[in-house]
């Protein structure tokens, strides 16, 4: 009987192990969306010579650099050198990239990347272009889709933590560029302990051409609040751009006290429509200022920078209309708006609700001036008149929101480690998800514009332990990937990410591959120095410089032999890629020398200098793999004393 009862328990058991089973398959092709039943590890996976859908843009941090990765794969595609050398390809290095990094503090090799954002037309991302802050040294940089190389880096004058960036508007009009501490403005020796009143909190708003150049148009002289973060309006709030402030208290010691003493803080509703109209009818003041402009030029291969020493300044009480303070709980982070342009969310870091603002009645509270007090002469609006609603309880630590254009919204709570789905209008909350650890920023591709594409997003995390292989005390930041197609979330994929990922822009990777630069040509090479065919090539000396015009194709450069350089020559090789073919770069680097190596593009020209402090023979040679004569691929100079007589000659196999 014993037995019986044993098989007819594990019979039972089996029945209701195949059931659950069944149960757990339904529960994930519910939560997937219907999507086919499958493991995670397959939905993410990207076979060999297939393409992912999206491309994730993700900031660097510290690195000061921008990352490509490939979704769903998590693979990395790229890192873009923005605001730091990159020996990798020589930027930063090469004597045409140089200008990029001057600042009005000199040459500054390094940056902060916080906030990329792509350029939108009708309020859709097009492709074109990204932008992204420096917070340290204050610049916004332009980045082409075209060729994923940084085409251009302003520098934002009386501007200090430049961190409420670059996020831009609807038709890339403006690009903004608000100020995180409160500085005097413009600078001057003051006591910090007179901050109050005296320190301003500079809004920048940059004008974007057709061609992307940018070109600053003017500074609000705002209250000296810290400004964290902003959001550009859509749809009907297109022409309005909001800002996060916290430090309304304006404390200048031991903040994460003294700055947060207040209920409330504001977000700052700024018609920049209106200062727009109003500069463009002679309104504004123009002051000094000290900041670099520098532009690369894909004809000539080569970066300039221009000093520029003016900029345009309104007081925004002199516009009437033109900036409104709405009251938001408190210590707000994140200031995100909803694709119709009608919400818009505050995260306050130190509340468990999300305060949800609402246009439409923030027009109409200014309409019939329901306003309480003002802010020096800023008016403040009623808060209960703005208010659309509040999340209650959504988590511990909330810091930013995005949006899938079903009516959904997603918010990370930094201090509770997760992610949570909410619905616009009743407030509800749908779902939640954990995230490992210290969730940031979050990132849905189009989530910033009118359409976002609402099949995935990425939470961009500060703490990895336990995620990953130890390499010592640090680890690199996590990014997760979750399905968000289906009723609930559900985490896909972790990897890892290079640098601090602040925040993140996507895009459906059709609106950019097909545009890329495969090569360029060598019809339309402009530099300066180039030799675009090895009947070019030469060597010229010029007192004690000498100027190598080199050229390089599988498997050999041209020349690959020079003689007659001296101890205390400056050598500028400029070296021309012939190659024509997609993806073949070639490398150059130079025993002894003080810079980095090159990494010259199809067709490109770059140039890298040396100053040879000893006699002997010295090879140069390519750094990239190109055939299988690579190693093959090199040359030598031939250094002599500094008082020499030997002549200045050249070969390529021996001629």
């Amino acid at each position: 009987m014993k037995q019986l009862n044993s098989i007819l328990f594990l019979f039972l058991l089996s029945i209701l192990m195949v059931s659950c089973g069944e149960d757990d398959a339904k529960s994930r092709d519910s939560r997937s969306g219907g999507a086919m039943a499958s493991n995670a590890a397959e939905r993410v996976y990207v076979a060999p010579g297939e393409h992912d859908e999206f491309y994730a843009f993700l900031s660097g941090g510290y690195s000061g650099n921008l990352t490509v990765y490939g979704l769903p794969s998590g693979r990395m595609l790229k890192e873009i050198p923005v605001f730091s050398q990159f020996p990798t390809s020589g930027y930063g290095y090469s004597e045409e990239t140089k200008p990029m990094l001057n600042t009005s503090f000199g040459f500054v090799p390094w940056g902060d990347a916080h906030h990329p954002d792509i350029s939108q037309t009708n309020g859709e991302t097009d492709g074109r272009w990204v932008f992204i802050n420096e917070n340290n040294t204050p610049r916004i940089a332009r980045i082409s889709l075209e060729t994923f190389e940084t085409e251009e880096i302003i520098e934002i004058p009386h501007s200090a933590g430049n961190h409420s960036s670059s996020f831009v508007t609807e038709n890339t009009e403006y690009v903004v560029a608000g100020t995180r501490f409160s500085v005097p403005y413009p600078q001057e020796d003051i006591a910090i302990s007179e901050m109050k009143g005296n320190f301003k909190g500079p809004l920048t708003f940059i004008a974007i051409d057709d061609e992307g150049r940018m070109k600053i148009d003017f500074q609000l002289k705002m209250p000296g609040f810290n400004y964290d973060l902003s959001h550009p309006g859509r749809g009907d709030s297109h022409g309005w751009f909001f800002f996060t402030t916290y430090n309304t208290e304006e404390a200048h010691t031991l903040q994460e006290v003294n700055a947060s003493q207040n209920d409330k803080d504001f977000i700052a509703a700024v018609n920049w429509k209106k200062i727009q109209e109003y500069v463009a009818n002679g309104g504004g003041q123009e002051i000094d200022a000290q900041y670099a402009h520098n532009v690369y030029d894909h004809e000539t291969h080569t970066a300039t920078s221009t000093m520029m020493n003016k900029v345009l300044t309104v007081d925004p009480r002199d516009v009437e209309g033109a900036v409104y303070f709405m009251p938001t709980p408190k210590s707000p982070h994140g200031c995100d708006v909803d694709p119709s342009g009608e919400y818009i969310v505050g995260n306050g870091k130190l509340s468990t609700d999300l305060t949800v603002h609402s246009f439409s009645k923030m027009l109409k509270a200014i309409e019939n001036k329901d306003f309480d007090g003002d802010a020096y002469g800023i008016p403040i609006l009623n808060f209960e008149s703005t208010l659309a609603g509040t999340v209650k309880e959504g988590g511990l630590g909330p810091l930013h929101t995005e949006f899938d254009g079903e009516g959904n919204a997603y918010t990370t709570f930094f201090i509770s480690s997760e992610v949570v789905k909410w619905k616009l209008g009743t407030w509800e909350v749908l779902d939640r998800q954990p995230s490992y650890y210290s969730v940031g920023h979050l990132m849905i591709p189009g989530g910033n514009s009118r359409k976002p594409e609402g099949k995935y997003l990425i939470s961009m995390n500060k703490i990895t332990k336990d995620r990953y292989l130890p390499t010592g005390p640090e680890l690199e930041h996590s990014a997760q990937l979750y399905d968000i197609s289906g009723d609930k979330m559900e985490l896909l994929l972790d990897f890892p990410t290079h640098g601090e990922p602040h925040y993140a822009a996507g895009i459906s990777a059709d609106r950019v591959k097909a545009n890329s630069r495969k090569i360029y040509r060598l019809d339309e090479n402009k530099h300066e120095f180039a030799a675009t065919s090895e009947d070019a090539t030469k060597v010229v000396r010029q007192g004690n410089e000498v100027h190598v015009y080199m050229t390089t194709v599988r498997s050999h450069f041209a020349p690959d032999n020079i003689e007659g350089i001296k101890v205390g020559d400056k050598v500028f090789f400029h070296v021309t890629n012939l190659e024509q073919d997609f993806d073949v770069p070639h490398g150059f680097a130079m025993i002894g020398a003080n810079t980095s190596e090159l990494l010259i593009m199809p067709g490109q020209t770059k140039t890298i200098t040396w100053e040879p402090k000893k006699a002997g023979v010295w090879p140069f040679y390519c750094t990239d793999f190109c055939s299988a004569l690579h190693q093959e691929m090199q040359g030598y100079v031939r250094v002599s004393g500094k008082n020499s007589n030997t002549p200045l000659t050249w070969t390529l196999d021996g001629e």
